[in-house]
C-alpha cells in the first residue's frame, strides 16, 4: 500500500485525531477547542493512505529556530506494525523549519526505541530541567 506524510493543516482529520488524543493517556478528556488551538499553533504531520484517510499523527510546538518539542504521536491501532511511525519521524526530523534547532525534546511513556533510532536520547542532566504539570487538566475542566 501507498502511503503520504504531509504538514497541510486542511488535511488533517480533526475528528479522528481529537478522538485518538481525548482517551489517550497523555490528553484524556481534551476538549475539541483545546485542541483545535493547540493544532494552529503547530506544525502537524499526517500519515495518508493512498484513499487519504489519515492514518497517524504527530505535531511539533516549535519557533522554527532554536527549539521544538514533539507532542501527541499515535498510529492507528489497525496500522500499526507497518513502518508508519518511522515513516512520519523521518519526515519530522527531515522537515526544513526544523533544521539547526538547539534542542528538540519530547517524553513518552513506552516508545524510546522508535525515537532512539532518530537521535534521542536521555536527558543528560535531567537536574537542569523543571516543570509545572498539571495531573488530570482535562478532567478537571468537565467537572466545572
Amino acid at each position: 500500500m501507498e502511503y503520504r506524510v504531509s504538514t497541510a493543516q486542511t488535511e488533517m482529520d480533526f475528528e479522528l485525531i481529537h478522538g485518538f488524543i481525548s482517551n489517550s493517556y497523555w490528553a484524556q478528556g481534551m476538549p475539541p477547542e483545546l485542541l483545535r488551538k493547540a493544532l494552529s499553533n503547530s506544525l502537524c504531520f499526517g500519515v495518508f493512505d493512498k484513499d487519504n484517510q489519515q492514518l497517524a499523527f504527530a505535531r511539533m510546538i516549535t519557533d522554527k529556530a532554536t527549539f521544538a518539542y514533539l507532542a501527541d504521536v499515535f498510529v492507528l491501532e489497525s496500522h500499526r506494525g507497518l513502518g508508519l511511525s518511522k515513516m512520519m519521524m523521518a519526515a519530522i526530523m527531515e522537515h526544513p523549519d526544523l533544521q539547526g534547532l538547539r534542542r528538540i525534546m519530547l517524553a513518552t511513556r513506552d516508545a524510546h526505541g522508535l525515537y532512539a533510532q532518530f537521535g534521542f536520547k536521555a536527558v543528560d542532566t535531567p537536574e537542569t530541567l523543571m516543570q509545572i504539570r498539571l495531573e488530570s487538566p482535562y478532567l478537571d475542566l468537565s467537572s466545572k
